[in-house]
């Protein structure tokens, strides 16, 4: 080899085996080598005994897929692009035309969308239940039925469902012979919970998902989610229509979510503490008509949250009195200086976005009057959030006629 360029490309020199860091090396590739043609033709990809296109992982990834299924006290995990992506995975690997899938009519907005849009247009049809009710649960399931998704708490309004109750209704329903000619399955948003405040598979989901955007990653920095399962059968399913659809996370993206791990306890339980102490303080201001937070003794669900979880991660939402209108809450959370606006959290920042809840709910009835604002804790001093809250509701102090709030 003459040329420098093949030289370089092909330089035979090869680093001593034996270094071992704190953090797992960094693994990226779309071409992987192999030695010979027959190691070529006999690697065994669907099993993850070894390595054959990056898209099907690297060891990067295969040593964080084996965390985050420690993490949720599961055996299987499969890594996607996002949270979203590992809803959508679920609903493609176990979903076909002529099938229904039911969904809380409290669960994350975009999966509820996805339902309506993409799932109907293949023909798979969708009921929304009210979450706290595992009566209606029951009543929905039918025939059709091959996927029920399970969120606990609800998305922005933190309702803790029941999840035994809802788990025993599905199970239930696939003993009484009126079920799908597969049973249908349980797969738990477990976000939330971020496999810490309680387990998915002792509350008898058969899957769990999380957004690693959130807890697991903690940076606000990254988008990638997770499947986990205990069944090798579910697994694969859903391990080879990963493959089908091309889902793949990068190896620098791994390598965050992994230096995250490291942490997520503490940053959970601290981000957990801290919003507890906010959502109490809020719960004594004129302005703010309900606090919905699971810890607190009169938010839905409390009960259940009690009986089932040892966490309460770093999301409240706050109920404004009737007499504070939609103007008045804009400007509000328009005057908070360390809750910023933006979606997601369990990122270092405090966040806050205002949401119209009537239009959001089908089932329930939501209610309250007044809007609703659901703030993420990040990691700043709780004193300095108190203080920011304080501010922002201090211009809430009048009504819009001039006379003081009672």
């Amino acid at each position: 080899m003459s040329d420098l360029s093949t030289q370089l490309i092909h330089h035979p020199y090869r680093p001593p085996a034996g270094f071992e860091s704190v953090s797992p090396p960094v693994h990226k590739a779309s071409t992987i080598i192999f030695p010979n043609v027959a190691a070529l033709r006999s690697r065994d990809w669907k099993h993850k005994t070894g390595y054959t296109y990056g898209l099907h992982g690297t060891p990067t990834t295969f040593t964080l897929e084996a965390r985050i299924a420690t993490l949720e006290g599961g055996k299987f995990c499969t890594l996607v692009p996002s949270g979203l992506a590992a809803v959508v995975l679920v609903d493609m690997a176990l979903l076909k035309s002529g099938d229904e899938v039911l969904i809380p009519d409290n669960a994350y907005g975009p999966n509820k969308a996805f339902a309506q849009a993409e799932l109907a247009a293949w023909g798979i049809g969708c009921q929304f239940y009210d979450a706290m009710n595992p009566a209606d649960l029951a009543a929905r399931l039918n025939g059709r039925t091959r996927l029920v998704w399970l969120e606990a708490p609800g998305s922005i309004t933190l309702e803790f469902p029941d999840l035994p109750a809802l788990v025993a209704a599905v199970k239930a329903h696939n003993a009484s012979g009126g079920a799908h000619p597969q049973a249908a399955i349980t797969v738990l948003d477990n976000t939330w919970g971020a496999g810490l405040a309680f387990n998915a598979f002792a509350l008898g989901a058969d899957i769990s998902v999380q957004a690693l955007t959130k807890y697991p990653s903690g940076g606000a920095d990254v988008l990638m989610g997770s499947v986990v399962t205990n069944s090798e059968a579910l697994h694969h399913l859903m391990h080879f229509c990963h493959m089908r659809v091309g889902y793949g996370v990068s190896g620098n993206d791994a390598e965050l979510v992994l230096r995250g791990l490291n942490s997520i306890a503490l940053r959970y339980a601290a981000q957990d503490a801290a919003t507890r102490q906010l959502a109490g303080w809020l719960q004594g201001q004129p302005q703010i008509a309900a606090v919905l937070h699971p810890a607190l003794s009169d938010s839905p669900g409390h009960a259940q949250w009690k009986r089932d979880c040892t966490g309460a991660a770093c999301l409240f939402s706050a109920v404004f009195r009737p007499v504070i209108t939609p103007v008045q809450i804009d400007r509000f959370c328009d005057s908070l200086q360390l809750f910023r606006l933006g979606y997601s959290w369990a990122g270092p920042m405090s966040l806050c976005v205002p949401y119209d809840m009537p239009a959001l709910r089908a089932v329930r009835p939501w209610p309250h009057q007044g809007g609703l604002v659901r703030f993420s804790v990040g990691l700043e001093a709780v004193a300095d959030l108190q203080a920011d809250l304080a501010q922002a509701l201090a211009g809430l102090s009048a009504r819009p006629d001039g006379n003081a709030l009672q």
